[in-house]
């Protein structure tokens, strides 16, 4: 059951979930089928789009659907539909219905999960569902104003929206998750440079759209007249978009799905000590930096999840259907039946420092501060190679101070290798990234890291 205090969204309040799902429940016992699982989402996504110092695009947009899994003699299979009305609710029914009686049975197929309580922490907030055109108008024209004040021109988006999302089963299941979420990302383009800066948040409060600018302005006014410098392994301060974006690439090899399929890094590596001391990586729905739901696709509640302590792998996640097959209780971490990958940690915190990245820049002779990086792929996925580039601010450090931008370089770099390499570690910030989903990271500073070669801008 929900926390009994749950914030609900009066896009789809957990009452029109529970009408909604009666009637499927009605029209599957019509059909002779008792056993049904819906999952009920609502959500409004409103953005500002600026390029050129001007906004040129506001959008918004609003979305319903109802997602129908049946169970019937050891089949199952699901339809969708966007239409949430009485005759919309029967079709969408019916269609599930028809497409599991076509299913091979499944041996391993569970029953529908059972009835349980959920911690909800608070991710819905008024003010950020109410935010309007005018007032993300009048914070990128803000932002606007310091990039033309510095001869900058500005490109980017400001988003707000909120979202609920309802799994109720013939078993017992009533999960309920409403939640707000704002977004800022601002690229500052000067002469021969570039700068970058981006943020979410469950409530819109907590950005400072100003601030956002003025780092990127800052950023593309910092490596103007980029040098260049030959490639090869240096010590780099990673500010914490980058390490999210690259570090993320690891986390959809924690499932137990993916170990059991030998697909994943892990295989023959659990309970091996692949990083440094200093790495400590969980999977926390509840932490205060975090957003998303408290129960996974089939309604089990999330558990914290120590993945990595002091470097030693200790724990992937389990689905249910994982869980049966390891013999241990699954942590809340399935996709919506029926799927092929299983489970996922997606809730990922790795565990900060106490150094600032003015300290670790300080404390290098010479190395290089990444911003960002992007255009990451997977090189080699048993040793975690990704190749990728630099981009939006990239600099020279000597003499423990940064001296002048850089232009940009590819790397080929071992993910086991990093974050065994890790030399210091920062307080930890909500990151945010284009290439991972986001999570609590801190910045790092490593050593050896490896570009390759160095790119013509």
């Amino acid at each position: 059951m929900p926390a009994k205090s749950v914030q609900e969204s009066a896009l789809l309040p957990l009452s029109r979930c529970e009408e909604i799902f009666e009637a499927a429940l009605a029209a599957g016992h019509a059909a002779g089928v008792r056993d049904l699982e819906a999952l009920i989402g609502a959500s409004t996504y409103a953005l500002t789009r600026f390029a050129n110092n001007t906004i040129h695009q506001n959008v918004a947009d609003r979305t319903g659907s109802l997602s129908i899994r049946a169970l019937i003699d050891g089949r199952t299979a699901r339809a969708s539909t966007n239409r949430l009305d009485r005759e919309g609710i029967q079709r969408v029914v019916d269609q599930a219905i028809a497409i599991t009686r076509l299913q091979a049975p499944d041996p391993e197929l569970l029953p529908l999960a059972a009835a349980a309580e959920y911690a909800e922490p608070n991710r819905y907030f008024a003010r950020t569902a109410a935010v309007t055109p005018d007032q993300r108008a009048k914070a990128v024209r803000e932002a606007i104003g310091a990039m033309e004040a510095r001869r900058q021109t500005a490109a980017g988006i400001y988003s707000t929206g909120e979202s609920a999302l309802a799994i109720l089963n013939s078993n017992g299941v009533s999960a309920y998750h409403a939640e707000t979420m704002a977004q800022f990302s601002i690229t500052s383009l000067a002469k021969d440079s570039s700068g970058w800066a981006k943020r979410t948040a469950c409530d819109a409060e907590d950005l400072n759209p100003l601030e956002l600018a003025l780092t990127a302005a800052r950023k593309a006014a910092d490596s103007a007249a980029p040098h260049e410098i030959a490639p090869g392994r240096y010590t780099v301060v990673l500010e914490p978009a980058a390490v999210l974006d690259l570090v993320g690439q690891l986390f959809g090899d924690f499932g137990a799905t993916a170990l059991s399929d030998e697909r994943s890094f892990l295989t023959g590596r659990i309970g091996e000590k692949l990083f440094g001391d200093n790495i400590d990586i969980s999977d926390d729905f509840g932490h205060a930096l975090q957003a998303g739901m408290p129960f996974d696709g089939e309604g089990v509640p999330r558990e914290r999840v120590a993945l990595v302590t002091k470097g030693v792998v200790r724990n992937v996640v389990y689905s249910r259907q994982a869980a049966k097959q390891a013999g241990v209780k699954p942590t809340g971490h399935g996709f919506p039946l029926p799927n092929e990958f299983g489970e996922a940690p997606m809730n990922i915190v790795i565990a900060g420092g106490e150094t600032p990245v003015e300290e670790m820049i300080a404390s290098i002779e010479r190395g290089i501060l990444v911003t960002r990086l992007w255009y990451i792929r997977e090189v080699d996925p048993y040793q975690k190679i990704m190749t990728g580039m630099t981009r939006d601010g990239t600099f020279l450090i000597e003499g423990g101070r940064v001296v002048h931008g850089l232009k940009n370089f590819r790397f080929n770099q071992n993910l086991i290798e990093l974050l065994s390499n890790v030399e210091a570690l920062s307080p930890v910030v909500r990151g945010s990234g284009e290439e991972a989903f986001d999570m609590v990271v801190p910045a790092m500073k490593v050593r050896d890291f490896n570009f390759t070669e160095v790119t013509r801008f």
